[in-house]
This record gives structure tokens, sequence and C-alpha cells, in this order.
């Protein structure tokens, strides 16, 4: 739909002009990458149990849109941002490149509703409501505010995207088809990792001088160089020093007592959970990873809504907490009024099922930090090679987490 006033048409086109004026388009995807949406990576738990995959910081090696043999995926540990999983941040980043390139394509159409999948059966719907003048701008000032608004756009439905599926997990859905990945919903590097990859994705798409995959290798390293990124040795130690207090259990099994609930749509971005005294890590104030959200949209004059419709057999727990009333129940949800309610229900779920600081941060003690160092530091107390791929119950499918 297109809004419509001849005050308006005058004034977009000369605010596109200027803007379109002595300015390159940055690279997205290309139309043969775009065709397929991203690739599945597997992801594993931040805890040192079967699995996990601990990485170097320095180690990251080339992203990839597609297949490749050259990129490091795992867990990192960082000063600043805590345990960084690399997997969850590089599928985040393809989805906001792929949405990046559908949006603005179906903005250049001057189309105003689009339909997609992602990870899960659900259906996401975008309606977008075009500004006063749309139809009357020259292409070149058309295609400028596009690609603006389809980073922004993307990345906000990308992440959202990562939300829903953490919400999903939580309810007992079945990535893989084979067994429920509960234990792993909104583990304490789930929404920074995946709100990072959002952040980072924005910075390589809007880089002019490099394609998407040359500029999400060069943003990312720099991103875990910026926030004391250390080797995976202390990323393993930092796990260790949490059992106990943040997740239980052994080699095998683990559970997650402690879930990191913060998404960051009410302040804006997402505090990470730290483990103090990690090697030489000073008392840096962590880094709030920023949270993207349709506001960014008012700059270019479009109003979007956003729809994902559940296909899931979890579907009846999640619309129960959505709409209380059944009189009011429907079968979509607004992200922008319904997953607050959603993750407050999770709340009181996780709060019965794990004491009343599952959802708040503590910090372990010195005492069991130390231990964790010094059974890091001997190798036969370690279950875990620093090049252990080996999956089990600590790991992800592809298609989840």
């Amino acid at each position: 739909m297109v809004r419509t006033d001849l005050q308006g048409k005058t004034l977009i086109c000369l605010l596109a002009v200027l803007c379109a004026s002595g300015s390159a388009e940055a690279d997205f995807l290309s139309p043969r990458q775009a065709r397929r949406s991203p690739r599945g990576r597997i992801a594993c738990l931040p805890s040192p149990t079967m699995g996990t995959r601990y990485m170097d910081w320095d180690d990251l090696g080339r992203h990839s849109y597609g297949f490749t043999l050259w990129e490091g995926n795992g867990i990192v540990y960082t000063c600043r941002g805590g345990h960084v999983d690399v997997t969850h941040l590089r599928k985040v980043a393809d989805w906001t490149a792929y949405l990046a390139y559908h949006v603005r394509e179906t903005m250049l159409k001057n189309e105003t509703r689009m339909s997609y999948k992602m990870w899960e059966p659900s259906r996401y719907h975008v309606e977008i409501d075009y500004p006063p003048g749309w139809e009357y701008l020259p292409p070149e000032s058309r295609n400028a505010i596009a690609r603006e608004a389809a980073i922004d756009l993307a990345t906000y439905l990308a992440y959202t995207a990562s939300v829903w599926h953490e919400i999903l997990t939580w309810h007992g859905f079945k990535g893989a088809g084979i067994y429920p990945e509960y234990h792993s919903a909104f583990s304490w590097e789930d929404n920074y990792s995946n709100a990072m990859g959002s952040y980072i994705a924005a910075l390589a798409l809007r880089d002019r001088q490099r394609e998407y995959e040359e500029a999400m290798t060069l943003y990312l390293d720099q991103k875990i160089r910026s926030l004391g990124g250390r080797s995976r040795q202390v990323a393993r130690q930092a796990g260790e020093a949490v059992r106990g207090l943040w997740f239980t259990g052994g080699f095998v099994i683990v559970t997650m007592v402690k879930r990191h609930l913060d998404i960051g749509f009410d302040t804006g971005s997402i505090e990470p959970w730290l483990v103090p005294g990690m090697a030489d890590c000073s008392d840096e104030a962590p880094w709030l990873c920023p949270v993207p959200n349709l506001n960014a949209l008012d700059k270019h004059g479009l109003r979007v809504k956003v729809e994902i419709e559940p296909k899931e057999w979890e579907k009846g727990a999640i619309l129960r907490k959505a709409y209380p009333d059944p009189e009011t129940r429907h079968d979509r949800i607004d992200p922008t009024q319904h997953i607050a309610v959603i993750i407050e229900g999770i709340r009181a779920e996780m709060i019965e099922r794990y004491g009343p600081t599952a959802d708040a941060y503590e910090a372990p003690d010195l005492a069991l930090r130390t231990r964790a160092l010094a059974t890091s530091a001997d190798p036969a107390a370690s279950a875990i090679g620093p090049d252990d791929d080996t999956a089990g119950e600590g790991t992800e499918s592809a298609y989840g987490r």
C-alpha cells in the first residue's frame, strides 16, 4: 500500500535524490547465492560437555555463505562479551543477508507483501506500507532507499526469528525430528550471539568496498578482537567455572539451570553473562550488543507489519501464552505485541522448574573458578580434546539452534 500526499511526494523525492547522489551501491548476496536460503551449521552448547567445540579467537577462518572447509565454528570466550557462539552468529548473519536481498527486491517491485519460511515450519508474513510519493521516485533514488531499508528490516527479521526459535525449542520443538532441543533453549550465549550476528551482517552489507563474505570475515574478526577474544583453553575454563551454577551434569547429560531471557526488545541491547577472572581479562565494562527494531524504518518513511504463523506441534502452548483470553486468540503472532508476553510466560515456567534465580545472572565464586582452572590444566581430567567434534546430547542439529 502507498500513502498519498502531494507535499510528501515532493519532499521524499528531494530527500531521496540527495541520499542517492554520489553514493555507490553496497554489494548484497549475488542472485545465485540468494536463490538458496542459508545453509545449516551444526551448533553446540557453551558448556564443556560432549559435542562442544571451543575455538581460539584468532582462528575463525573465512566466512562463507556456501559450503566450505575453511570456516571455523564453535564457542569463543571474550572478556567483554562472555561466550560467543560463532555458529549462531554466522547463521543469523547469513539470514540477514538473504532477507536483505529479498526485501530489497520486493521494494523495488513496489510489492506490499512478502512471505517466507526459515529454519522451522513457521511462516513469516511481512506487509510494507510505502511513504507518500514512493511510486514517483526515479529508479536510482528508490534503489538507494530500498537498499538501506532492506538492511534495517532484515536485521530485525533475522534476529526476531532467532528469538522465535528459542521460544519453539523451550516448548519442545525437535529441529532434527529426533530429540527435543529444550535443553539448549535460551542458554547463556544464545541471544547475545544471535544479536551480534545481525549487527555484524549489517556492517558487512553496508561495506561499499567488499563483497558480503569478505566483509563478514573482516568485521567478525574485528569484533571478536575488540571484545577481548581468548584461547580455546580459556573458553573451556570459563565453561567449567559455571558448572553447578549455570548448568549441571557431566560429560554426556547436561541441564541448563540458568537461562538468559534478555532479548533486548525493551532496552535496545543485550548484556552478556561474563565469567569474572578469566585469563588476563581486565574489569572492562561488558559490550552491550545492539538489538534491531522496526523503529529504524521510520527514517525511511516506511511502516512495516510482521507476523509469525506457527506451524509446529508446539504452537498451541505458545498461542495460549500470547493470547491468554481464548475469545481473542488468533493463529498468528505479532512480535511487537506478543513476544514479551510469551517470554514472561516462559520466565514463570523456568522459575517453577529451576528456582527463583533461574533467569538471573550470578557470577561463580572464586573457589569454584580456581577448581575449574586446575581441572582444565590437567590433561587427564579434561574429557574434551581441543578439536573434539563428537556429536551427542549436548550437540545441536543443523536445523536447530
